[in-house]
């Protein structure tokens, strides 16, 4: 099979809505939550992303566990939702993700094929372990880089410059996957990106572009001639 994208060492994963389902929280208590379910997830979503941003901008750093909780309060009190052992059973889910259907059988396609597979997310270490864990894909990953490591949030270039240094490749040999249209700032910093729209996204006006879009990760493989 030949290769789409050729020079590639290495394939890194954002975590959150490109390996693993954020939505899961509240697609568990969509009974419960009704016609809520979808607003607290894209707000809770939205936030947790908005505030990582200003704590990078204003350098008051804290690990993504207390921006994801912070960024709940708000989302809870935004939608009129009082019940504190509710904000704790989606809190405790958080910790419980799935990973979408393909991705265990997509990675092991990529490492039969010699790359070195990475994750490189805003995530606490320990959130990511036990999404990794859950998701059965340890054996199927070289590392895991979390911006704790350099405590400031993507996209500022020194979280991308973790895997070159980590690994010891260039950057334009790095290939990025990512779900969030905005990740494509990783391009800006040299990675080749693959954009995985699961969300069917316009994309952001923003420097850095995608060189690839797929709906899922499946293709991933081909794409790569693997």
């Amino acid at each position: 099979m030949t290769a789409i994208m050729q020079d590639i060492d290495a394939c890194v994963f954002d975590a959150y809505g490109t390996l693993f389902d954020f939505a899961a929280a509240a697609a568990c208590y969509k009974d419960d939550l009704g016609d809520k379910a979808k607003p607290l997830s894209d707000l809770w979503r939205a936030r947790q992303l908005e505030y990582s941003w200003l704590r990078s901008e204003m350098r008051e750093y804290v690990p993504f566990w207390q921006v994801t909780q912070d960024a709940l309060d708000y989302t809870i009190a935004t939608l009129g939702i009082q019940d504190e052992k509710f904000r704790q059973k989606l809190l405790d889910v958080y910790w419980e993700l799935n990973a979408f259907p393909e991705v265990p059988d997509m990675l092991r396609a990529l490492k039969a094929g010699g790359m070195k597979t990475a994750i490189l997310t805003n995530g606490s270490p320990e959130m990511v372990y036990r999404a990794v864990e859950n998701a059965g894909i340890m054996d199927l990953l070289d590392e895991t880089f979390s911006v704790d490591m350099v405590k400031v949030y993507k996209p500022h270039p020194d979280v991308y410059q973790m895997v070159p240094d980590m690994f010891d490749v260039d950057a334009t040999r790095v290939c990025f996957m990512y779900s969030n249209a905005w990740d494509a700032a990783a391009a800006n910093f040299g990675f080749r990106v693959v954009w995985i729209n699961r969300y069917s996204q316009p994309p952001e006006n923003i420097p850095g572009t995608h060189e690839h879009m797929l709906p899922t990760l499946e293709g991933l493989p081909a794409l790569l001639g693997l």
